[in-house]
């Protein structure tokens, strides 16, 4: 893939043959729409990090934030959806694997594998360490979140380089579509649980054994 801009292009955030892998191992596993999802995500994530004061190298690996950024939708993946967990620990599991593969730290793959795991989970990330809060913060971003600190101007950059894709309907259908063939993919008040119900209605009579009254 050689996607380009004026001011972004994928090989600048290519400076080492496992960032290659990922990127690689996304695009060959993911709809297209979600890997340049996660690639935002990731841009964003730094974007937020510059915001806040935060420093690579200093108060956060970037390579780590990379990895995790990056390889957070695996979940949506087939052999996420093979899986028996909801699609955050599916794909927090594939990353783990895939970066202990290639020789990854234990302590590194275990952040990714928080900061994916609790990408979906506002009031946790903030406990979990900063790149595991830079990535629930970074993939938000995507998605609008909390973003009146990004310009426009910085967006359409990150938007141009990696196109949208309908990502908000495409991301939403597989999230579905996951929870319709398994529904453990979907625990109740999970964010795939909110995903199916904003689709099919909510029904609260999971509260209580008892019903809903």
């Amino acid at each position: 893939m050689t996607t380009s801009t004026p001011g972004l292009s994928l090989p600048d955030l290519l400076s080492s043959p496992l960032r290659q892998a990922a990127v690689d191992h996304v695009l060959a596993a993911e709809e297209r729409s979600v890997a340049h999802h996660s690639l935002r995500s990731y841009l964003f994530a730094t974007k937020a990090a510059d915001l806040r004061g935060l420093r690579s190298g200093v108060d956060y690996d970037d390579d780590t934030l990379f990895y995790a950024t990056v390889l957070h939708d695996l979940g949506l993946s087939d052999e996420g959806e093979a899986r028996p967990d909801r699609f955050e620990v599916a794909g927090a599991d594939l990353a783990a694997e895939f970066l202990t593969g290639h020789g990854i730290a234990a302590e590194v793959v275990d952040t990714v594998w928080d900061a994916i795991a609790l990408h979906t989970s506002p009031g946790i990330t903030t406990r979990r360490g900063v790149v595991c809060d830079l990535t629930h913060v970074g993939t938000g971003l995507d998605f609008g979140h909390n973003a009146d600190d990004i310009t426009d101007e910085e967006a359409a950059v990150i938007n141009d380089a990696f196109p949208r894709l309908d990502i908000n309907t495409s991301i939403g259908r597989q999230i579905v579509e996951q929870a319709e063939r398994n529904r453990g993919k979907a625990p109740h008040l999970s964010a795939a649980d909110y995903f199916h119900h904003a689709i099919h209605g909510f029904d609260m009579g999971f509260v209580s054994r008892w019903g809903a009254a």
